[in-house]
């Protein structure tokens, strides 16, 4: 037997403490019967609803994406552009969603499941997830420009957390350099904004590492599901 919370986060309903709110307000049934005590557990056999939608509790799976350009980081999109589980739809028909975000035009590792708590999990700063990406941008950042990401620069007036930034590559006749940025926060266009807030525009962006998990043997576009031992790993993290 498992928490009625927990069951509902790993269903992709919401995070487990949301879950708890849905309960306690009133939004659950079991069985058929309202349930709003914390600590109520279920079996694989009790019928759970939330809203009067029954839960799907279907097997947790886990896949990781190569993110090509020009594609959605969401599940559904209202103006009809491709999305990063339209990728995966011809062989994934569990409902699945990405784990966080990259920008229609940054490229690179993008987790996908329907596993609600891991995802809840990975995508809060608390943990300190590293995320690795290299940026392509304008101009070649100088000492001091990079000391400022590493001390952690100001991005919608808040401080972000310190990042690790090394220049992998410079180009003086083109004005532009090639840079590694790791951070563990995820905010709207993060590193986008953090270039920015030392004068340098990103013109490409790709993330080339999730915590320990990279993209090798994953060609742009293409996806593969995660080993056992990788979803236990994540879990640690």
């Amino acid at each position: 037997m498992e928490r009625l919370q927990k069951v509902m986060a790993e269903a992709g309903i919401a995070s487990r403490r949301k879950s708890e709110e849905l309960i306690t307000a009133g939004h659950v049934k079991v069985n058929g019967d309202l349930v709003t005590t914390l600590g109520t557990k279920v079996t694989s056999k009790d019928d759970v609803v939330v809203d009067g939608v029954p839960l799907n509790r279907a097997k947790l799976v886990y896949y990781l994406l190569n993110k090509p350009r020009g594609v959605i980081s969401s599940a559904h999109d209202e103006k009809g552009r491709k999305t990063v589980v339209d990728i995966l739809a011809d062989e994934v028909t569990t409902r699945i969603y990405p784990v966080g975000r990259l920008d229609y035009d940054t490229t690179g590792l993008l987790l996908l499941t329907n596993d609600g708590e891991l995802a809840n999990k990975l995508t809060h700063p608390k943990y300190e997830v590293d995320k690795t990406y290299v940026a392509k941008v304008k101009g070649i950042p100088s000492n001091d420009e990079l000391k400022q990401l590493r001390l952690g620069v100001k991005i919608d007036g808040k401080k972000a957390r310190p990042a690790k930034a090394n220049i992998l590559n410079s180009d003086s006749k083109k004005g532009t350099s090639i840079i590694s940025v790791t951070i563990h926060e995820g905010h709207n266009h993060q590193v986008k904004k953090m270039f920015e807030a030392i004068g340098h525009e990103v013109l490409k962006l790709h993330r080339e590492s999730y915590g320990f998990l990279t993209l090798k043997g994953v060609p742009a576009g293409q996806w593969r599901e995660l080993k056992t031992s990788e979803v236990q790993q994540l879990r640690k993290l």
